[in-house]
């Protein structure tokens, strides 16, 4: 059976500058400037960097330089606009993009932006978004997924005697793939909340619920049982499958860190499609 081959591709890519935008509520629910970080892969036509390559002239490519400072003039312009925050991660994204496009001019086919801002949700250090767009008149987006990561949780899990007398911390990164047809931005704080409640962990949950009304107590949150991370894992996926309308599939991944002596790390990830669970 013959290799299968690479196709031609060019890119021009600026991998993880920082900035300080504003994109809503933090962690703790306060609208203010947070650390974001901000990855853009621009696809260029195929062959685009030929001449560059032939040349050596950056004058024949599209300077990744150049995108950086547009990226940090769009940002800083809009932090200094009356209405200094933008409306969610979804319109950094999408004012990052059309940057890149009028950058780029007729060389650019698509962009993919990654956009991670890890104050995001409490109690996980990662929040990313990452969206591929197609240029045209509009410009669409053809894809889009969005990754909570490193959420620990302590739990009781697993069949040998010493596990079930002690929690261990469970190291969960879930992925959501949304639907993109047109419909309202997905209000991920409050789904992350919804997985919380099924791991009976805290997560949003904590500060949110336990911390404002006192109606639970961190016992009570904690208290969860599970024999397999096949299980912990598949309430995770049929809770995130099923909390929005716009959730397409999920991909959730659990390891559990103290599991064997000579492995980093052992784990379960299951993915699975919205359908599954509503058919």
């Amino acid at each position: 059976m013959p290799n299968i081959l690479p196709a031609t591709t060019d890119l021009v890519f600026v991998d993880t500058f920082r900035v300080e935008a504003t994109l809503g509520e933090d962690c703790w629910g306060r609208a203010r400037a947070q650390p974001v970080a901000i990855s853009v892969y621009l696809h260029l036509h195929p062959a685009f960097l030929q001449t560059a390559g032939r040349t050596d002239d950056v004058r024949d490519s599209v300077h990744y330089g150049h995108l950086a400072k547009e990226v940090a003039r769009l940002v800083r312009a809009k932090s200094e606009s009356v209405q200094p925050a933008f409306d969610g991660p979804d319109a950094l994204i999408k004012a990052v993009s059309d940057a890149a496009f009028v950058l780029a001019g007729e060389a650019a086919a698509a962009a993919r932006v990654v956009l991670s801002v890890p104050k995001m949700v409490l109690l996980a250090s990662g929040f990313s978004v990452d969206a591929t767009t197609v240029k045209g008149v509009p410009n669409v987006v053809t894809e889009k997924k969005v990754l909570v990561e490193d959420i620990i949780i302590p739990v009781l899990i697993g069949v040998n005697p010493p596990e079930r007398e002690s929690k261990q911390r469970v190291i969960v990164n879930i992925t959501f793939y949304e639907k993109l047809e047109a419909g309202g931005p997905v209000n991920y704080r409050e789904i992350v909340s919804k997985v919380a409640k099924v791991c009976r962990c805290s997560l949003l949950l904590v500060y949110r619920r336990l911390v404002a009304d006192g109606s639970h107590n961190q016992q009570e949150i904690e208290a969860t049982s599970y024999l397999t991370l096949e299980k912990f894992v598949m309430d995770i996926v049929r809770s995130s499958c099923l909390a929005s309308d716009k959730i397409e599939a999920v991909t959730a991944r659990a390891q559990k860190p103290s599991a064997l002596s000579f492995a980093q790390s052992s784990g379960v990830e299951i993915t699975r499609r919205r359908e599954v669970f509503t058919t």
